[in-house]
């Protein structure tokens, strides 16, 4: 098990490549990570010139902070209910990264246009219904969306995705944003022919024969 001060170094890097990659921008987004029974949280308005390992949060399942702690990210509940749903994810991440920002503001999944849809768990990557950033109602819309995929888009805001590792979440994130991309372009240049679900059965298998990608349990 890493320790807490590991944990915390590996958010702030994570915070800082997101950055780096224009998948976030200025205090957008957030990102937690399990600590036993609590969950390390990047706190509210945070991004990489004001973020520190010892601003991070630590909270409990209620968002409730340590005594030392600080206020934690408005979409905590977000991330708790995931990481509650999901015992085998260790890490969330959730960006305001434009491409899939913008998908969500059409409410559109992304269909099997391309095969690695399937690393996310199935033949498409569902968008979840919108409701207000920070509210309970944001977190059950995430969490239902996600019931048999490791990311999803959120209506009018953006995505989240998680992971066996933050590394993993993160990396996930990347192709997410990647494939919305593509997506998009796809659409620009005329109708993007979808691949089958018995095609996209076949890839799923080969990702668990594999080991690629993660999962979400059935």
């Amino acid at each position: 098990m890493k320790s807490e001060s590991e944990i915390r170094r590996e958010i702030l890097d994570a915070v800082r490549r997101l950055e780096e990659l224009g998948l976030n921008h200025a205090s957008s987004g957030n990102i937690s990570h399990r600590f036993g029974a609590r969950t390390l949280i990047t706190p509210t308005g945070a991004h990489t010139a004001n973020l520190t390992e010892a601003r991070i949060v630590s909270i409990d399942d209620e968002g409730k902070a340590s005594a030392e702690g600080g206020v934690p990210s408005s979409e905590w509940r977000m991330h708790t209910e995931i990481l509650k749903a999901h015992p085998e994810a260790q890490a969330v991440v959730h960006t305001h990264a434009d491409t899939c920002v913008a998908l969500s503001c059409l409410r559109r999944p992304i269909p099997p246009f391309h095969y690695m849809v399937a690393y996310f768990g199935g033949d498409d990557i569902p968008c979840a219904r919108y409701a207000p950033f920070g509210s309970d109602a944001l977190a059950h819309e995430a969490v239902a969306a996600l019931a048999e995929r490791s990311a999803c888009l959120l209506a009018n805001h953006g995505m989240i995705t998680f992971g066996p590792t933050l590394e993993h979440a993160v990396g996930a994130t990347i192709r997410l944003e990647t494939l919305a991309r593509q997506y998009v372009i796809a659409r620009q240049a005329g109708e993007p022919v979808l691949l089958s679900k018995d095609d996209m059965a076949v890839v799923i298998e080969r990702y668990r024969r594999y080991g690629i990608g993660h999962m979400p349990r059935a």
